[in-house]
């Protein structure tokens, strides 16, 4: 059992003990109801109060459960809920640190709740695309009320238990340990008479309910957009002013509707996904981890400014070392700023700002990093000069210090291969701007130590980083297959569509951004020097050369106001540019190509499926080691909508017969080579499977 039995001074203690947050699996559940059949049997308890071990009540439904028998198995949360509100003696939940879905759902089922401040009260259920499903829409708004009950479900946000003083949710809320202070008031309840309350009979009012709820469906649907769980969650709420089992019956319905949505499936993929990618399959938990408890990083520019904050952030020092005085001043200076606007839009206090700038040092010396845990370079994208610095890096720096290179593309075996110790040499690749973006992409090069991955993993958690582990390949997980989205996007431009059609017809899907405004705001030349760089190596290369003329015509993108769009000064809006359509239009004259009409919807499977196909060659050389991970490279990097969880899952829930099928069709056209259907692709179509099982 999973919930521990005792009886102080005749209170029953049901402790639920599931770490890590005592979540309600059926061993958990199975064990209150056994507590509560032991309390009710013994003559000498008069109350019962459940509480949990460690640092949560609970947290809810147990995920290692999610998707398996016992998640429904009897007895379920409904069916413990319902023993609570039958017992004949006062049911007293105890609650503190953490009281989350089923959690919260499990105490409101209590006669009656004293709570420990600073304890985190939520139902989060919305961000997984579903509705809480254990009667928290019905019981939650009578006791907090219809408005405060409707925001928390629909944001599925925490709030301190403190803010609920006044209200029916806590009947007492204390300082320091809630176990004494639960069990003194089960004594007095069960010294006296009963009945004791039920929230199920109390009644929600409102004075203007319909008003209300109908500012806040306008509210939540724009809000919402393409998930349909928030309007669900809120007409779930509504419910609650019915008689309470017509309540219940309507959060049963909008439940079991919101689990077989795609949307729902995406949001848990993501969650489950965010999970997975931190397991390394032959790297076993328990591994030892090196300390970092200091960190240097190589290059004050953009990369390298945004790469220390993550590590400032996190309260550990950093030290950036430059070649010129000008460079270290110019990135601090970035860095100071960007933190004091922080500051001005009260996300940090001024003493937090100067908290964050005491940990940051400068050096243009080697010497002055030496004892650094942890180095990060980012300098220049080219192996001349990472060869340099891993050199220089090779010679001073402690033994056991990790040297990880933030390299985009570039062979970091190759990268190793400069030093006397590759096993302390990894990728660790930062997406810009890199104090916001939450993908780092963990490169594991042919001799990467074990104990540096799992460090590098830990690391990320720090800095509050989704981490997810690459092979070596020329880009990687999330670049390798950008570049051939990259490329269909060109060759859509030579065929007939303009970077506009291209840019609504793929963020009409849901990406935050299309790949010309995309490039625009990267800039083009970047792209421009990458196509140069493997034009030595691979000069058979296929691409559309509307990019590079682009680029001849200086347009770099929003940098220089001009790129495949126009930009205003302190405009990012962008704004066609007759002449970059006119050089479009004639580069398919000079092509001997004669323009078409392209559909929306051929945009957008060119688009994701050359994603998709190449994301099957990546799993299927072993760069990925699994499905999923590509799904977070792309959810936490690249834009892919969310609600859509991923190329890899879209491409299961349209069907890998089917994109299989739009492959073949689109390999008989313009550059058909392609679009030849990688082998695992079509291997799991044929068997009617797909990537994610």
């Amino acid at each position: 059992m999973t919930a521990q039995y005792q009886v102080q001074d005749g209170v029953a203690v049901i402790t639920l003990d599931n770490p890590p947050v005592n979540g309600l699996g059926h061993s958990t559940r199975l064990g209150i109801v056994e507590g509560m059949t032991r309390a009710l049997d013994d003559a000498a308890v008069k109350a019962i109060v459940i509480t949990g071990a460690g640092k949560a009540f609970s947290g809810g439904a147990d995920i290692r459960e999610f998707n398996t028998p016992k998640a429904m198995q009897e007895p379920t949360l409904h069916s413990v809920i319902r023993v609570l509100e039958a017992s004949s003696k006062p049911v007293v939940a105890a609650v503190h640190s953490v009281a989350m879905g089923g959690g919260l759902e499990l105490a409101l089922g209590c006669n009656y709740r004293v709570a420990s401040k600073g304890a985190q009260i939520a139902l989060p259920e919305v961000k997984l695309g579903l509705l809480p499903g254990a009667g928290g829409t019905q019981r939650l708004p009578r006791v907090i009320g219809l408005e405060a009950a409707a925001n928390m479900i629909v944001s599925g946000t925490a709030v301190p238990s403190e803010k609920f003083a006044g209200t029916k949710l806590f009947d007492e809320i204390v300082d320091g340990d809630v176990l004494p202070a639960a069990i003194k008031f089960a004594q007095n309840v069960g010294a006296a008479s009963g009945p004791h309350p039920k929230v199920r009979d109390l009644k929600v009012r409102h004075e203007n309910a319909e008003g209300y709820l109908g500012f806040a469906r306008n509210t939540v649907a724009a809000m919402a957009k393409n998930f349909p769980a928030p309007l669900k969650c809120l007409e779930a709420v509504a419910g609650s002013l019915k008689p309470f089992e017509q309540g219940l019956k309507q959060e049963r319905e909008g439940f079991l509707y919101l689990v077989t949505t795609p949307e729902s499936r995406a949001l848990r993929h993501a969650f489950f996904g965010e999970r997975a990618a931190s397991k390394i399959p032959d790297v076993p938990e328990g591994t030892p981890v090196r300390k970092i408890e200091k960190v240097a990083v190589i290059g004050a520019g953009t990369m390298g400014g945004g790469i220390s904050m993550n590590f400032l952030n996190a309260g550990i020092p950093v030290t950036i070392l430059e070649t010129k005085q000008e460079a270290l001043d110019r990135g601090v200076g970035i860095i100071r700023k960007n933190y004091e606007n922080s500051a001005k839009k009260g996300k940090l206090t001024q003493e937090k700002v100067e908290q964050r700038m005491g940990l940051l040092s400068t050096t243009l010396s080697y010497d002055d990093i030496k004892d650094a845990d942890m180095v990060i370079e980012a300098v220049f994208e080219e192996m001349g000069v990472k060869e340099t610095v891993f050199k220089k890096l090779d010679e001073v720096m402690k033994q056991g210090a990790i040297l990880a290179s933030n390299t985009s593309t570039l062979d970091v075996n190759k990268i190793a291969s400069f030093t006397r110790r590759p096993q302390d040499v990894v990728g660790m690749h930062f997406f810009s701007p890199a104090n916001v973006m939450k993908l780092l992409e963990v490169v594991r090069g042919d001799k990467t130590g074990k104990d540096v991955l799992a460090t590098v993993m830990q690391v990320a958690k720090k800095i509050k980083k989704t981490a997810v582990v690459s092979g070596v390949c020329d880009g990687f997980i999330g670049n390798r297959m950008i570049e051939q989205y990259s490329r269909q996007a060109g060759y859509l431009l030579d065929e007939g569509a303009l970077p506009e059609q291209v840019d609504k017809a793929i963020e009409k899907f849901g990406f935050a951004m299309g790949p010309f405004r995309m490039g625009d705001l990267a800039g083009n030349d970047i792209g421009w020097a990458i196509r140069k760089r493997r034009a030595v190596d691979k000069p058979d290369i296929q691409y559309s050369k509307t990019a590079d003329l682009l680029c001849e015509m200086g347009r770099f993108g929003q940098k220089t106001g001009a790129g495949w769009y126009d930009y205003k000064a302190g405009d990012r809006k962008p704004y066609p540019n007759q002449q970059v359509n006119d050089m479009i239009v004639q580069h398919s004259k000079d092509l001997g190509i004669t323009r078409r009409k392209i559909s929306d919807e051929e945009i957008v499977e060119r688009l994701v499926f050359a994603l998709v196909n190449e994301g099957a060659k990546i799993l299927e050389e072993g760069i990925a080691s699994k499905a999923s991970d590509i799904d977070m490279v792309y959810l936490t990097g690249y834009g892919f909508p969310l609600f859509r969880g991923g190329p890899m899952l879209y491409a299961d829930q349209v069907g890998l017969y089917n994109v299989a099928l739009a492959m073949k069709r689109y390999a008989k056209g313009y550059h058909g080579e392609a679009w030849q259907v990688a082998p695992l692709l079509q291997k799991l179509a044929d068997e009617g499977k797909g990537f994610n099982g």
